[in-house]
């Protein structure tokens, strides 16, 4: 058995597993509160349409068989209850062969949602819980020790997520290279947190710092990970110390947790006064030969990832094969040296004039009202603020789904509306919606002290003029209103 497993890392296995079920929970919870506006039948991108254009071999999924809002809501509150148990203890307390069924449920599940999300669902970490959730599933229970194997492949894909995310700087924005970026980073990132602006004002030499340190704990640190111990084992406690620096400087859903979990795999029990792994059983037969396996797969599919590491023309947050088994990931190649935001109004007024009042739509994590300070959602995953912050980058970003927002704005679609914080028309629908765009800045230590706001914001151009429905139609009232 000792060639095969270390009852060294049964605690790092028992920290990974029970975190990565807690990640799958909120997973599912996300995508069951979200997907009716976003990919439901009457949604923005649906996934009817999409399964009639796509074959199944090239986005394997359930829904690819059978499609309905009410399946979909099953498929995920199964994918929540099931994560649930996992994280409270389940697959531990179950028969080997059981517990990796349920890790593989959970795996296949998620992959049948992210495979029909579309635009909505390409985000790293989305790929990311699916491989790592995939390793999970032969790492063992309580019954078994942690087999080795598994536990390289864990650190051979912690290695690729901090690797690939520093050499996609590096190849990417000079400011990385001139350790510039974070002078504007902070302030200009897709989802800021309640302490970035205080990150923002930092001295530039310490944003020097910063960014030199990222440099080291990307291209540095991961080949630590490889190393034998205790040389890993500080390498992983260097990847969790930097990937709490960025929890706390930002939202970005669940990458850092996941991040934070695969690192804290590479941690060595017996190197720390805790108390004595327990005993466990022979593996069996069959399982090492499944592990075996495994493994063989993994190394196989990594040609592809490996080789995107070593091109000049590196592809960040890709998957190279419908399954999402061994992927390429990194982020922020380049950074914006401003900040714009889309400002979505609307009005009750049936001509528009210069005395026309517009009313402003909230949303949770997108910066809207310069007075209203950003709050922290990581690690939930906000898909349509997110989204929203790429369109100023490039319109094409919302191409698919852009227009239809606005006419489910239009519309009063209660499923639209529940993605957002407030909706200002809450009696009766607006006969007018427009899109805005303005330019964001963090206000400096005495606008904050005079004004109490944390955003300054100046109106750049208008972005979609005020349109109303195609036809129509009588003015909406909700009921009991």
């Amino acid at each position: 058995m000792e060639w095969f497993a270390s009852s060294d890392y049964w605690l790092a296995r028992l920290v990974f597993q029970r975190g990565l079920a807690a990640v799958y929970l909120i997973a599912f919870l996300a995508a069951a509160g979200q997907f009716r506006a976003l990919i439901g039948e009457r949604g923005m991108l649906p996934v009817p349409e999409y399964v009639a254009r796509v074959p199944f071999r090239e986005s394997p999924s359930a829904f690819q068989l059978h499609y309905s809002d009410r399946f979909f809501a099953a498929w995920a509150w199964a994918g929540a209850l099931l994560a649930a148990a996992v994280a409270a203890g389940a697959a531990d307390a179950v028969p080997l062969g059981a517990s990796m069924a349920m890790w593989a449920a959970l795996w296949a599940l998620y992959l049948s949602i992210v495979n029909v999300g579309q635009i909505w669902y390409g985000f790293g970490w989305e790929s990311l819980l699916l491989e790592a959730g995939f390793l999970a599933v032969f790492l063992g229970n309580a019954r078994t020790g942690p087999p080795v194997l598994v536990l390289w492949l864990l650190r051979w894909l912690l290695f690729r997520v901090e690797f690939g995310a520093g050499l996609i700087k590096m190849r990417g924005d000079r400011c990385w290279r001139k350790l510039t970026c974070l002078d504007y980073h902070h302030e200009t990132q897709p989802m800021p947190g309640p302490l970035s602006w205080f990150f923002h004002r930092l001295p530039r030499p310490a944003h020097r710092v910063e960014t030199a340190a990222n440099h080291v704990a990307q291209l540095v640190v991961p080949f630590g990970l490889f190393a034998p111990q205790p040389v890993a084992t500080w390498a992983g406690l260097a990847v969790i110390f930097t990937q709490l620096w960025l929890v706390a400087s930002g939202n970005f859903a669940w990458l850092n947790w996941l991040t934070i979990l695969l690192a804290a795999s590479t941690v060595d029990a017996g190197l720390f006064s805790l108390p004595d792994a327990p005993r466990f059983a022979s593996p069996p037969v069959w399982f090492e030969a499944v592990v075996l396996t495994v493994t063989v797969l993994v190394l196989v599919l990594s040609y592809r990832p490996a080789r995107n590491l070593l091109t000049r023309r590196q592809r960040m947050n890709t998957s190279f094969e419908p399954l999402r088994l061994v992927n390429s990931y990194g982020a922020f190649g380049s950074v914006s040296r401003t900040r714009r935001e889309v400002v979505i109004e609307g009005t009750r007024d049936t001509e528009i004039t210069e005395g026309t009042v517009w009313r402003e739509y909230g949303f949770y994590g997108k910066p809207g009202e310069p007075g209203r300070w950003p709050r922290q959602f990581a690690p939930l995953h906000l898909r349509l603020d997110w989204m929203l912050w790429f369109v100023p980058l490039n319109p094409a970003y919302g191409g698919s789904w852009f227009d239809g927002f606005i006419e489910r704005l239009l519309l009063d679609d209660r499923d639209t509306l529940r993605l957002l914080r407030h909706n200002p028309f809450p009696d009766r629908r607006p006969a007018y919606v427009r899109a805005r765009l303005f330019q964001y800045r963090f206000t400096t230590w005495r606008e904050l002290r005079e004004t109490g706001a944390c955003w300054h914001r100046e109106h750049v151009r208008d972005m979609t003029p005020p349109v109303r429905l195609a036809v129509p139609q009588e003015p909406h009232t909700r009921p009991g209103a």
